[in-house]
């Protein structure tokens, strides 16, 4: 498996932690600054639908008391100055042209005097706008002309609306001489919906799609709104009343489909006018709406970005202050594996890479010296303290690794005791009989070849194994016998006054001839030995299958 290394490391670790900053404080953000802007929003929806309703109650009051003020006048409790009352009334309709119409009738509902004549002589004693205000004033809701469709001008060719008022007139003496009777024409209603709404429309982008609704409060009908949903009733789901009581908002799903953000009020009056309960609903589509939420979301993105990628190149550069130094260490340990004499680099500027260079150059010194130590002590393992031969722990290792790696090779096992050993000890001391031994060593080696295992194996013990270089390992066998025992019998010097001849038996096996395991060849060799001494001693004799 691939590694990547320190610098890569810390770079992606940089990085990986700024993208969890990141993310973490756009959670955080999200869930606390999102949900304050939507409530700023949302609260900022239902104030304008507030508004509205504040100017559409304003206006009504408005006009309502215009009215009211006129029913009061003398001239409309007396039955004569017809002229007086119609200039009155004209006047009126001139200086507020919402007025569409504006009648007197006496106390049978007959008109007696209207703006530019409109209806004069008609009846109009079934219709709310009379009938309705006999006692007290009132308050129509938005309705389609009746009986002015055809007199009114009406060059939009749309169908009119209007709002009702009137108020009953009563003489001095308490008795009821008739009706001030007024049609509102509703398109008021938009001069004010713009009036509101375009000032949000123009600064605010999360506003261009909003859009006013004012529903009637009898049967739910939308009285103002988009051309396509006017006469049409509410969904249930939309209109409930509690939320324009609380001149609250909502999210809600429209029967389009789509959600929005809902905002609410009521017009419940102003001063002395009643009001009609018009519910003011105002809507903008929530993807738009919360465009500033998204944006601050993509906003915190963008920086955590940017300070991701800032923070990553920070993070490589750094990290390279501190692996270019781990990676010079580590180049010198490689060496050091090697088996090249190398220091490794003292570092002093960083507290922690200084400490870690001293702990390795120290922990390299100790190494060094311990290994020195434990070769020394390997090499001492390995050899007979007293002749320096080889000793048995050697001859094994020999075995493991030069034998097992060249099967198709032969080998001589050569196990050789020397005759008449405990003799020397005896009689002329263990000193002497010490540099027998190393006498007798010293010939062995001579007469092995360099590649050859002469090794002592205690006591008067030796063996030699030597890699056969002919055809007739036997007889090669037979002759390196010979050779041995002729070197061994000359006179060995044991001190200045002091010499001795020794005879010495072997025991030969073949490898692997004879067994495939060298501990059974040594022990054929050893049992040839062993023939040898029964027989006469001083002789070598290869062991027989």
């Amino acid at each position: 498996m691939s590694r990547i290394n320190l610098r890569t490391f810390f770079a992606i670790s940089f990085l990986c932690f700024i993208v969890l900053l990141t993310a973490s404080l756009t959670i955080v953000l999200s869930m606390k600054s999102s949900n304050e802007i939507k409530d700023e929003i949302g609260d900022s929806t239902s104030n304008i639908a507030y508004q509205m309703s504040d100017k559409l109650d304003f206006f009504m009051w408005s006009r309502y008391s215009e009215i009211e003020m006129l029913s009061q006048l003398n001239l409309f409790k007396e039955d004569q100055n017809n002229n007086d009352k119609k200039i009155l009334i004209n006047s009126l309709q001139e200086s507020i042209p919402v007025f569409s119409w504006v009648g007197l009738t006496d106390a049978n509902g007959n008109i007696v005097v209207s703006t530019d004549d409109i209806l004069t002589g008609a009846n109009i004693a079934e219709r709310p706008v009379f009938k309705e205000a006999t006692k007290q004033p009132f308050i129509g809701d938005v309705h389609e002309a009746v009986l002015l469709a055809e007199l009114l001008p009406n060059p939009s060719g749309v169908p009119l609306e209007f709002v009702d008022i009137s108020f009953p007139i009563f003489n001095q003496n308490g008795d009821f001489k008739g009706v001030l009777a007024t049609h509102l024409s509703w398109e008021w209603s938009r001069e004010i919906e713009n009036s509101i709404i375009k000032p949000y429309q123009k600064n605010l982008d999360n506003s261009k799609q909003m859009e006013v609704f004012i529903v009637s409060s009898s049967d739910q009908t939308i009285l103002l709104g988009p051309e396509k949903m006017l006469g049409k009733t509410l969904a249930p789901n939309i209109l409930k009343r509690e939320y324009a009581l609380n001149n609250s908002w909502e999210i809600k799903k429209w029967s389009d489909g789509k959600e929005y953000l809902t905002g609410y009020s009521i017009g419940d009056g102003y001063s002395n006018y009643p009001g009609l309960d018009w519910t003011i609903i105002v809507r903008i589509p929530v993807e738009q709406a919360f465009t500033s939420v998204e944006n601050l979301q993509n906003y915190t993105i963008l920086i955590g970005i940017i300070a991701a990628v800032i923070f990553a190149i920070l993070g490589w550069f750094l990290a390279s202050k501190i692996s270019t130094p781990l990676n010079e260490i580590s180049k010198a340990a490689n060496q050091l594996k090697e088996g090249n004499k190398v220091d490794i680099p003292h570092f002093k500027r960083i507290k922690d890479l200084h400490v870690l260079s001293v702990s390795l150059r120290e922990m390299v010194a100790t190494i060094t010296e311990t290994k020195s130590e434990l070769g020394q002590m390997k090499r001492l393992a390995h050899k007979d303290s007293l002749t320096g031969l080889p000793n048995r722990i050697a001859l094994y290792s020999y075995i493991d690794k030069k034998l097992e790696s060249e099967a198709d090779e032969k080998y001589l096992f050569l196990f050789l005791d020397l005759d008449g050993f405990k003799d020397v000890n005896d009689t002329f001391g263990h000193q002497a009989g010490d540099q027998l031994l190393k006498v007798v060593a010293n010939r062995l080696q001579q007469i092995a070849e360099e590649a050859d295992f002469v090794g002592r194996l205690g006591g008067d013990e030796f063996i030699i194994i030597a890699r056969s270089k002919t055809s007739s390992p036997l007889e090669e066998g037979k002759k390196l016998g010979q050779q041995i025992i002729e070197s061994i019998n000359k006179s060995i010097s044991l001190n200045e006054k002091d010499e001795v001849v020794i005879k010495c038996s072997i025991g030969g096996a073949i490898w692997p001839d004879y067994s495939i395991e060298p501990d059974d060849i040594i022990q054929l060799a050893d049992e040839a030995l062993y023939q040898s001494k029964r027989t006469g001693k001083n002789k070598f004799t290869f062991y027989k299958n």
